[in-house]
């Protein structure tokens, strides 16, 4: 355990420091390349954890703190040791006593391992006084940022509560079924007589009740099935892509959205990116699903000129960049990581997307604007500027599903989306 809560309190430092929790964990993995399986899930564990509910430790790590703390990785050691006492199954002897020779192996001070056994001791003997004190404050109680929460609470006054308890849940598991190779009924069948138990979500979306790794997944080698959360699954349906179309999916990376368009409907497929190694993805996702594609880009959905062959799409997918607001319960660091002027740099470049791929709609034509953000900013807001500004547009009703103004807010089967299908009249 000593190793594994200095490697989580590495993590979580660099990821305060700016760094994404995904890039470091990787990092983590090359430079230590003896650790098990075991380890290397008790890192992510911790790593996360720490990230999901870093506003109420912090919270409460002030409480227990006489003065600020100069040493920061002793800081980030204190936190990780915090979440275990708050959250893991562990024994509270065993994470004190391996948090105290952790602060040796970091720091060989005598006196930070007793600041950091006093800190612990004094959680427990004190625990639920600490968190009633720690949920006095907005950012302890629903460890987000002040920002985040007021903006939430503006926009969604009667569920911005449920909005912040979503970040913090464990993100489900959700498959998508590749319905080219075999049928959902098949699959689900398959998947319950290896006792694995399904709940059917819209369109056939299948939440498995225990998640598993992917090597464990039946059929993911041979394209039987993806791992796609049920909000996102919408995006495909929605667009209504038929047999013979032209369709540009505008910002395809990894390649989800790409695969199920394809096993909906043979459509003449170009996917974008302007990522070159995440367009590798794309290939690696549609040769694992044995899925054709008409064409693999790299170029910026932005600037149309520099990629397009003149021929005029049928349906576009503009799954835009955005504050990814909606996936915190996937990515806690984002929390974090995020700051409120963010939001009018994505809403620019959001902006200058959906109008450069306007132009190459054909008329009749019908474009999906997504996000997977809960911030008005980039979602309604968005759309509505738009529209007063193309007197073509059209917004059309949302067949498949029930949203807020085309939000569907995130809760414990899926995260946080928005889509807007607007028709080229």
């Amino acid at each position: 355990m000593i190793k594994t809560q200095c490697l989580a309190a590495a993590t979580v430092g660099k990821v305060l420091a700016g760094a994404s929790l995904t890039e470091v964990l990787q990092e983590v993995w090359r430079t230590h390349v003896d650790l098990s399986g075991q380890q290397r899930g008790a890192i992510q564990d911790l790593s996360y954890g720490v990230l999901r509910f870093y506003g109420q430790l912090d919270r409460l790590l002030g409480l227990l703190l006489n003065k600020p703390l100069r040493d920061r990785n002793i800081r980030y050691l204190l936190l990780v040791g915090l979440y275990q006492l708050g959250y893991s199954k562990a024994s509270v002897h065993a994470i004190v006593d391996h948090a105290v020779s952790a602060t040796q192996v970091m720091n060989g001070n005598k006196g930070a391992q007793g600041l950091v056994n006093a800190v612990l001791r004094n959680f427990v003997r004190q625990r639920a006084y600490l968190l009633e004190r720690a949920a006095e404050n907005e950012v302890g109680r629903y460890s987000h940022p002040q920002w985040w929460i007021d903006k939430l609470h503006v926009h969604y006054p009667q569920s911005y509560q449920a909005i912040l308890e979503a970040g913090n849940q464990h993100p489900p598991m959700t498959l998508r079924v590749n319905r080219r190779k075999i049928s959902v009924a098949e699959y689900e069948k398959r998947l319950n007589q290896n006792g694995m138990d399904t709940q059917r979500l819209w369109n056939d979306a299948l939440e498995l009740a225990q998640p598993v790794a992917i090597d464990r997944l039946l059929g993911f080698t041979q394209g039987l099935v993806s791992v796609q959360d049920a909000g996102a699954q919408l995006a495909a349906p929605l667009l209504d892509a038929h047999d013979g179309m032209r369709v540009l999916d505008a910002c395809a990376a990894p390649g989800g959205k790409s695969a199920h368009l394809l096993e909906l409907a043979k459509v003449e497929l170009t996917a974008l990116d302007n990522d070159s190694v995440r367009v590798a993805r794309i290939t690696e996702n549609l040769s694992r699903l044995e899925l054709d594609i008409h064409r693999i880009i790299c170029g910026d959905a932005a600037h149309p000129a520099e990629w397009w062959d003149g021929r005029k799409f049928d349906r576009i997918l503009a799954d835009v960049p955005c504050s990814a607001s909606g996936v915190v319960c996937r990515h806690p660091d984002i929390k974090w990581l995020r700051r409120e002027s963010d939001l009018s740099r994505f809403g620019e470049k959001q902006r200058k997307i959906l109008d450069a791929l306007w132009q190459i709609l054909t008329r009749d034509g019908k474009l999906l604007y997504a996000t997977c953000s809960v911030f008005a900013e980039e979602n309604k807001l968005q759309v509505e500027k738009f529209l007063r500004h193309h007197s073509d547009a059209r917004l059309l009703p949302l067949s498949q599903v029930e949203t807020i103004d085309g939000q569907l807010l995130p809760n414990s089967h899926h995260d946080g989306f928005f889509y807007a299908l607007l028709h080229k009249a």
